[in-house]
């Protein structure tokens, strides 16, 4: 055991006291304050916890935090290491059973709460997750690979190559689809960079998270995993997508395209949302219904093209009244290939803005427009400030989400620098990001025509 799991999670002046005292995580532990005596087994916590309490399991069963000070007195009685693995379920290579290859990128995929010490136990390897979520194996055989373990926030394009470059492996080596758990606030990041780094895709691709932790009644853990590797063992799609709730309850999930979709709640479980368009399908009672028929379809030998060329050096800044000049100025300084403006309404942003961004475009820094409203098309002859936008040189991106616009651009800058190219590249639709018109339907509650499509 490192000294980091001794006492994990614990730092500064508790730590000290612990230290102090001998104990480490596990032990049985008693402590004393001056108002009360505790008695109990040492949790480990997270890193983000203070330094002023601990974490104890009862004989009850609960845990409790208890603050510590100068006058506590903390004792060890002995010693109940926690059991922190998950039974592991042998299951057979089928040979009639799709095969699925898992790609993890950190966060829980599936987990089982031991209640004995509290700790929520993470299952990544086939066996673990078979035994999480037993339902997976009368759907597939899996392959999983740890490929690295961060939070969805420090996601960067770096790991977006080595995720591509990892499925692109799998599938030219035969498996029948790719499942990419990911945490959720850069989900749709990711899915955008792999919708175009991954060309003439064979097989499914499918993003899965949840909004809720495993360990809480109402995760939307295990219903996402199983209807994610659903997709990508058995529909006939062979595009980037994300499998998430479509409602708040567990009746079904929806299949949306990868450059389409963005998270639009910080808490619900059905947070994503196909954008200006309808999901291609959904997942219910083990059943996949296709909406559209406008996707990508499956290959049986299809290979897959890996296309990594990236430029990073691209920022995406919404505007805002008020917003001066030397934003934009700071960007070009900084030496920026590439600027994606989130612009209110049909894409305009504050005339203090119009200098600079000239100044960026006569510097070969291209710069492209998407709006702030998400919904509908940017329209840049509509108004003065959009027409001054155009004369410049500023790209209208049609009505892609400012994320697929960042992504893409980070993308296109990876292949040309050219700005008669990045204009034209821009404006053409690579994987689904640009749609001809939005339906009726598309910007309605719950998706629209998917309650139809639900009962039907």
């Amino acid at each position: 055991m490192t000294v980091k799991e001794e006492l994990q999670g614990y730092w500064g002046f508790v730590r000290k006291k612990l230290e102090a005292a001998r104990v480490k995580i596990w032990s049985v532990i008693e402590v004393t304050t001056p108002e009360a005596s505790y008695k109990g087994v040492l949790l480990p916590r997270t890193d983000m916890g203070d330094d002023k309490h601990l974490i104890l399991k009862l004989d009850t069963g609960y845990n409790i935090g208890v603050r510590i000070t100068d006058d506590t007195n903390i004792k060890e009685l002995g010693y109940e290491p926690g059991l922190y693995a998950i039974p592991e379920i042998e299951v057979e290579f089928n040979p009639k059973k799709p095969t699925v290859f898992l790609i993890g990128t950190g966060g829980t995929v599936a987990s089982r709460l031991d209640y004995r010490t509290g700790a929520v136990i993470p299952a990544f390897t086939p066996q673990e997750l078979f035994s999480a979520v037993p339902e997976l194996a009368e759907i597939c055989n899996l392959r999983t690979n740890l490929l690295f373990e961060i939070f969805s926030e420090d996601m960067t394009p770096e790991y977006w190559i080595k995720i591509a470059d990892t499925a692109a492996k799998e599938i030219n080596s035969g498996v029948d689809g790719i499942i990419i758990p990911h945490g959720t606030d850069t989900m749709h990041f990711t899915s955008s960079a792999l919708s175009f780094m991954l060309r003439d895709l064979s097989v499914p691709v499918v993003l899965v998270g949840s909004q809720r932790s495993s360990d809480r009644p109402s995760s939307d853990a295990a219903i996402n995993l199983i209807s994610a590797v659903r997709v990508a063992a058995t529909s006939d799609i062979a595009e980037v997508v994300v499998c998430m709730h479509g409602s708040s309850s567990d009746d079904y999930n929806l299949i949306h395209r990868g450059t389409r979709v963005r998270k639009m709640h910080t808490s619900r479980r059905d947070a994503f949302r196909t954008i200006g368009d309808i999901p291609i399908g959904l997942v219910q009672n083990d059943e996949i219904k296709m909406i559209r028929k406008d996707y990508r379809k499956r290959e049986k030998h299809g290979q897959v093209k890996l296309d990594t060329k990236l430029d990073p050096k691209v920022a995406l800044i919404y505007t805002y009244p008020g917003m001066e000049a030397n934003v934009i100025d700071h960007l070009i300084d900084s030496k920026y290939h590439g600027i994606i403006l989130a612009g209110t309404g049909l894409g305009h942003c504050p005339k203090t803005l119009l200098e600079p961004l000239k100044r960026a475009i006569e510097e070969n820094i291209p710069v492209a427009m998407t709006s702030q409203c998400l919904y509908g098309f940017i329209g840049m002859n509509v108004y003065e400030r959009g027409r001054d936008l155009l004369k410049i040189g500023v790209i209208p991106c049609k009505n892609m989400l400012p994320e697929t616009a960042y992504v893409k651009l980070i993308y296109v800058l990876g292949h040309t620098k050219n700005m008669e190219e990045i204009h034209k590249q821009m404006i053409t639709n690579l994987s689904g990001e640009i749609t001809t018109r939005e339906p009726y339907s598309g910007y309605q509650i719950l998706q629209g025509d998917v309650e139809k499509y639900r009962k039907d």
